[in-house]
């Protein structure tokens, strides 16, 4: 890694002084327009709003600060994943996807299929089985969501490369802070910034983020040509989030760690993952390749009637399908079509104070035993 996380820190909400002169205004200024001034000629401006932005410039600076690799911002995760895969995969390719991830197999299956793309999906816990011989693109969500297993993303990534093939990941759950996959070798990181990165759950974002030059000129042609960009509203949105991932971040992580092994002991609860408790069969590989174990928590309850019972009698856990935000928020991801037991649930822990939380959910369970 480039920079300790706390120095990465410390310079992320600075970067734009070496831009500022006096007068400027020091937090980033919105920036919406179409068109800009642009006499003769005018390479290297801006030029028009499908090419580039001040504003989307500011936000793809920031994250490729944070990721130490050039980004591509995009109006949200799903479009940065289609963008990666239609730009880079062609007819007769083979994509390996993880089979307990975020559904991309869908986006493959439904639209790369009918231009001679071929896939095949295997489990993240044992992602390395079977090799990666003719596979053009290999993709992993790790830790994957909702289950949080774990794959070896070092392992993998020479694997992939052995084999000549590209390796993803999606990087969503965890963030540069809590996971860095292209100091483990991975080719790419994608990732949906909607969730922590802005963490206000008030606005849809993604990126692509490489060291490969040729990876991201074919994604920054591909958004270009499609026009699949970044509103300057979103971006700026983006930019005031990233500010204070770090310590968002870092307050949420500290909370699923107090939480999980209080949740996993109560009597109500049949099984949970969290790569942070010792016994977590990902746990050893996580302390490994992770800076942090994350903020997310799945576990089950009796079934899907206590599971929602379960969401809607806690105050302080919002029944919300995404997760990241400074609010906790909890799913029963049956509703999603998951292949997860009825009474599933995927808590995603917020910013609350972690005690007052943890009374919170601790009582909605106990209603669930009464």
């Amino acid at each position: 890694m480039s920079k300790p996380l706390k120095s990465l820190a410390a310079g992320l909400a600075h970067l734009r002084d070496a831009h500022l002169k006096p007068g400027d205004a020091i937090p980033l200024p919105l920036t919406m327009a179409s068109v800009f001034h642009s006499p003769g000629d005018a390479s290297g401006f801006h030029q028009y709003g499908r090419f580039s932005n001040p504003t989307w410039t500011a936000v793809e600076e920031m994250l490729g600060y944070l990721e130490d690799a050039p980004c591509i911002g995009f109006p949200s995760g799903m479009a940065a994943i289609s963008a990666l895969l239609f730009s880079l995969a062609k007819s007769g390719d083979r994509i390996l996807l993880s089979s307990d991830g975020y559904p991309t197999t869908r986006l493959v299956a439904e639209r790369l299929a009918a231009f001679g793309v071929h896939f095949d999906t295997r489990p993240t816990a044992s992602f390395l089985d079977g090799g990666f011989e003719g596979y053009r693109l290999v993709y992993a969500e790790t830790p994957a969501n909702p289950g949080l297993d774990i794959c070896d993303i070092a392992a993998v990534s020479e694997a992939v490369h052995a084999g000549g093939g590209i390796f993803i990941v999606d990087n969503t759950t965890m963030t540069p802070f809590g996971q860095r996959p292209l100091e483990h070798g991975a080719d790419v990181v994608v990732a949906a910034d909607t969730k922590a990165p802005n963490g206000h759950s008030d606005v849809l974002f993604g990126h692509v983020a490489s060291r490969n030059a040729e990876i991201i000129a074919a994604v920054q042609e591909w958004r270009q040509t499609c026009g699949v960009i970044p509103s300057p509203f979103d971006a700026w949105m983006v930019h005031r989030g990233l500010e204070t991932l770090e310590i968002r971040f870092e307050r949420m992580c500290d909370t699923a760690e107090f939480i999980a092994p209080r949740l996993k002991a109560h009597k109500a609860v049949r099984s949970l993952r969290y790569p942070g408790l010792a016994d977590d069969p990902s746990h050893n590989l996580a302390r490994a390749q992770m800076e942090r174990f994350g903020f997310l928590i799945s576990f089950v309850l009796d079934s899907a009637e206590k599971a929602e019972e379960f969401i809607q009698g806690c105050p302080l856990v919002e029944s919300a399908t995404s997760f990241g935000g400074v609010h906790t928020a909890a799913e029963r991801r049956t509703k999603r079509g998951d292949a997860v037991p009825p009474g599933f649930v995927r808590l995603s822990i917020g910013c609350e104070p972690a005690e007052e939380l943890w009374q919170a959910i601790e009582t909605s369970l106990d209603r669930l035993c009464a």
